[in-house]
């Protein structure tokens, strides 16, 4: 196969794997992504995940490869504040929650680390699209409670004056209804306390 024939064949893909390959052209050549690897026609992501090299790597695609390389996976924590533009600015890389173990991809493009959740806790994500496909993001409740969940640490006014939170911002965006909902399914007394006094820390900001 040449590439311009596999270019065309794969044009509906932000980030494609040898499966995704396979699942269109069954006697697909493994040799080949090798081939165009080389020749600069494809960059490798991480082991088994190759992007276009002249896509433009904007936040919605890597929102898609950090969904993609690890799964199931959301978008989360300070990528998903910064998203939303509750924090001032957005650390390198993506940060998501996961299922699965803890762990970290550092790559040529971007740094994906993955938080580990309970299976029970999967959930407050929404769907985004971008130019061709789609991602999983928190809501910006979830993403806060996903923060104070995995850093217990947050528990002081300094703590919270230390996340620089847009006052402004958290009450146009965040819903307190859906936030406790939320919070209810975290089942821990002393996080829905943190939480509680988090938003009166805002309250009075």
């Amino acid at each position: 196969m040449r590439y311009i024939e596999f270019r065309q064949i794969m044009k509906d893909f932000t980030v494609f794997s040898l499966k995704d390959i396979k699942g269109t052209e069954p006697d697909f050549y493994r040799s080949r992504l090798n081939d165009w690897q080389d020749k600069g026609y494809i960059t490798k992501i991480i082991k088994g995940y190759y992007i276009f090299s002249d896509i433009d790597l904007n936040e919605k695609i890597l929102f898609e490869i950090a969904n993609r390389i690890y799964s199931p996976s959301y978008v989360s924590l300070q990528t998903a504040l910064a998203h939303y533009g509750l924090i001032p600015e957005s650390a390198y890389g993506v940060s998501s929650v996961s299922t699965l173990k803890t762990y970290r991809f550092e790559t040529g493009k971007a740094v994906f680390t993955y938080r580990s959740l309970s299976p029970r806790l999967f959930f407050g994500y929404k769907i985004e699209s971008n130019e061709k496909g789609c991602f999983k993001i928190a809501f910006p409740e979830k993403a806060i409670l996903d923060y104070f969940y995995l850093n217990p640490e947050i528990n002081d006014i300094d703590a919270y004056e230390s996340l620089r939170i847009d006052k402004d911002l958290f009450f146009e965006l965040v819903s307190g209804k859906k936030m406790d909902a939320f919070l209810v399914k975290f089942s821990r007394s002393r996080m829905a306390k943190r939480i509680h006094s988090f938003r009166r820390f805002m309250k009075n900001a």
